[in-house]
């Protein structure tokens, strides 16, 4: 009930914070304290954030964003991370009441960085990553306008901080999940859409998430998607040196444990696969 106060009282003072600083923006006046440099309690709650988000305390993490929030609504530092960790949270339900709940809010959060700092990579990335998060949870009308509106952002995302590597995971996600539409998906987006998302392509999918995982190469979820992409496309060889590298990692999360578990059971179907095609070869001889 706390969380769901504060964040009713951020949206309100964001609705108001946000004009106000259009209009001192167009009259020549300086930006507000929380667009440069935060003050000393902020700072301190963003640091403490921060601390507890990278020590995988998301719940208390996104508290204190929050609470940073409620005192200075249109702190960029807080928005994005905020509407990501409420997108890792909400995933985790699966009563999709909650996750709805979670989903919007942070769909909130991404427009209002977006807003607060147009050319913010992190922004940027927000809003796509809500966008992949509520896709499944709409019509078809929906999911393939999300996928749409995805594109931008996603793109975005990656040319201002080309070393990012969720960047180039969910940039490699998108190419992947476009370029499979099904033949459904596909005519309903070019008689009822104007066509389907540009540029999207498996082999760019491919690329995408390499680049993930060579910046990254302890993150489990970059090996376990990049191998999927690599097994779907029937380069097993490529699939089970990824996944052998995946298997070496030690997962720290309960979704990392189950993205190891998911490695596993990939790499032995390939070992089983491939020990029965040396058996047939040497039946033949």
């Amino acid at each position: 009930m706390f969380r769901l106060v504060c964040s009713l009282v951020c949206w309100t003072l964001l609705a108001w914070a946000i004009p106000q600083l259009g209009r001192a923006q167009a009259g020549g006046q300086a930006a507000p304290a929380a667009l440069s440099a935060p003050d000393p309690a902020t700072a301190r709650l963003l640091a403490e954030a921060a601390r507890l988000q990278s020590e995988y305390h998301e719940s208390e993490a996104l508290a204190k964003y929050e609470q940073v929030l409620s005192k200075a609504p249109a702190t960029y530092e807080a928005l994005w991370p905020a509407a990501v960790l409420s997108i890792r949270i909400g995933s985790r339900y699966t009563d999709e009441t909650r996750k709805a709940a979670y989903f919007s809010a942070a769909r909130l959060y991404a427009n209002r960085a977006l807003v607060v700092r147009p050319d913010g990579a992190e922004g940027h990335y927000a809003e796509a990553f809500c966008l992949a998060a509520q896709a499944p949870l709409l019509t078809a009308r929906g999911r393939l306008l999300a996928y749409r509106e995805m594109r931008p952002h996603v793109f975005r995302a990656t040319e201002l901080r080309p070393e990012w590597a969720d960047a180039w995971q969910l940039l490699g996600r998108w190419h992947y999940r476009v370029d499979h539409y099904n033949i459904l998906e596909r005519i309903f987006s070019r008689v009822f859409l104007g066509g389907m998302p540009t540029g999207a392509s498996t082999f760019m999918a491919i690329d995408a998430l390499r680049k993930a995982h060579e910046l990254d190469p302890h993150r489990i979820q970059y090996a376990y998607d990049l191998a999927r992409v690599y097994l779907n496309r029937g380069q097993q060889t490529r699939a089970t040196a990824v996944l052998q590298e995946a298997v070496t990692l030690t997962p720290v999360t309960v979704d990392e444990l189950e993205t190891s578990r998911r490695c596993r059971r990939m790499l032995e179907l390939l070992n089983r696969q491939l020990r029965r095609q040396v058996h047939r070869r040497l039946k033949r001889l």
